[in-house]
């Protein structure tokens, strides 16, 4: 018990709250030393921004948490990371993923639990159990979930969407986190709908191990039942690894899995996956990484056409709503020198090459 707890929670505390800046192999990282809060403690935000970042260039926003543990591991109390700079560069770089920032969230040490815990799921608890849960793992206090998500969506975004060049709609704003990081980040697309379209929830602690081991998975998925948010503009990751536990991890992600397929989620919308003999630690999470961005941020490819040719104008910018790719279909045997007559068609993503669209039809 005492080796399962130090693996699911201690593993990502962090007490380390050095000054330096965390050495990044590619882009850069800004530092907000200490944001205040009207609902939580300060603490240090730190923001990668990819090599090249531009701000005539609006960019993905992607949040994430125990943001001290995710860039250097010379500066975490485990010496392990996430790589997160390495990773991000290397899709970007590759083609594979949107352009992005990332919105590295410091956990607050022994707040972090607390912090992590959904109110409405801790509030399902009978009393015996919320007490032992909170004297055991939050020093007496309650949830504070509900806080920090509204530190993030009031106040943290309104100041990352001022100070950097962001697309700031929903479809462009996302949460990855891990154990309680991963919990806390898919009660956040079911409270704030609006504000995040996707999630990746890795290793999530569903807190099977406390006893009575079944109060807290039956308070998240009864919570989950009722308050998934439609799969129409949002995208789900869940991912656990064999060697975190035994049949744990296999019956909680799987109710989750139904509770999804309940909702209307399918394969465009939700990813589940196992990994083989992966533990609980930030080294195994930067090993996989790439599954979550690429699944929420894919880089869509150019389309390929039957006939004619395609001419793709990236990022077109506007004044009124965020850029997008355009892509100009020009016929066979199209001269500059002749007038052609013009259609505009939406969803230009699905007109001609099914091999890159989300469903395989155009």
């Amino acid at each position: 018990m005492k080796s399962r707890w130090l693996i699911i929670f201690l593993c990502v505390f962090s007490f380390s709250f050095a000054q330096t800046l965390p050495k990044v192999s590619s882009g850069s990282i800004k530092r907000i030393e200490n944001f205040k809060s009207r609902f939580i403690a300060s603490r240090n935000i730190d923001i990668w921004l990819p090599e090249g970042y531009n701000t005539t260039k609006k960019y993905n926003v992607v949040y994430m948490h125990d943001g001290q543990m995710l860039f250097d591991s010379t500066q975490t109390w485990n010496k392990k990371e996430w790589k997160v700079d390495e990773v991000f560069s290397e899709l970007i770089k590759e083609n594979r993923m949107e352009n992005c920032i990332v919105v590295a969230i410091w956990n607050n040490g022994n707040e972090r639990i607390s912090e992590y815990f959904p109110d409405k799921i801790f509030g399902q608890l009978d009393d015996m159990t919320g007490k032992k849960f909170s004297e055991k793992y939050c020093n007496g206090k309650s949830a504070n979930g509900d806080n920090y998500l509204k530190f993030i969506v009031t106040e943290l975004k309104p100041y990352i969407d001022t100070n950097f060049s962001t697309k700031r709609d929903k479809d462009h704003t996302f949460m990855i986190g891990s154990s309680m990081g991963g919990l806390i980040s898919v009660y956040a697309i079911c409270e704030y709908p609006e504000i995040f379209g996707g999630v990746a929830c890795m290793s999530t602690a569903w807190l099977s191990f406390f006893e009575p081991n079944y109060a807290i998975p039956a308070a998240t998925f009864e919570y989950l039942k009722k308050n998934l948010p439609s799969p129409s503009g949002h995208k789900i990751y869940m991912d656990y690894g064999t060697g975190e536990s035994d049949n744990v991890y296999t019956l909680t992600q799987s109710f989750i899995d139904l509770i999804a397929k309940g909702k209307g989620y399918n394969e465009s919308n939700y990813l589940s996956k196992v990994y083989d003999k992966a533990i609980h630690d930030e080294v195994s999470w930067s090993k996989r990484l790439s599954f979550p961005i690429e699944f929420l941020m894919p880089k869509i490819q150019p389309q390929k056409p039957a006939s004619g040719k395609i001419d793709l104008f990236e990022s077109f910018p506007s004044k009124f709503i965020t850029e997008r790719d355009v892509e100009v279909w020009l016929p066979e045997g199209y001269s500059p020198k002749k007038k052609y007559a013009v259609l505009y068609m939406h969803d230009g993503q699905m007109l001609f090459d099914a091999s890159t669209t989300w469903n395989h039809q155009s």
